[in-house]
């Protein structure tokens, strides 16, 4: 997109030279060029000025205390097998989405003693 601005630019300029070189005295030719000129320097420093958009991922990683063992996780609400995609972290709380009976609850680890 900024090659096709610049190109119109860079005509925008040339047409303003031709009006401006051949103005054969007449100054109304004059200052057409210096409008188209001007348009096109304008337009240049917009095109340029224009801050491009970068994306950036983020990754979030949770460290666990301790020595963890992977056990199958079931929903509270209906029983059913819920997978890795089922759990998301959200402002930093672990939550749980059950496919089955759309239900969402934060995850909470129980002491084990």
């Amino acid at each position: 997109m900024k090659a096709l601005a610049l190109i119109f630019s860079i005509l925008l300029g040339l047409l303003g030279l031709v009006f401006v070189a051949g103005h054969q005295g007449q100054t109304m030719r004059i200052v057409a060029g210096i409008i188209l000129l001007g348009a096109a320097a304008a337009f240049t420093l917009v095109v340029r000025m224009k801050p491009e958009v970068h994306q950036q991922r983020i990754v979030q990683k949770l460290d666990l205390s301790g020595d963890v063992s992977l056990e199958k996780m079931k929903c509270k609400q209906c029983g059913g097998k819920l997978s890795g995609d089922s759990v998301s972290i959200e402002a930093g709380a672990v939550l749980v989405s059950c496919p089955y009976c759309n239900t969402s609850y934060h995850l909470e680890e129980a002491p084990k003693w």
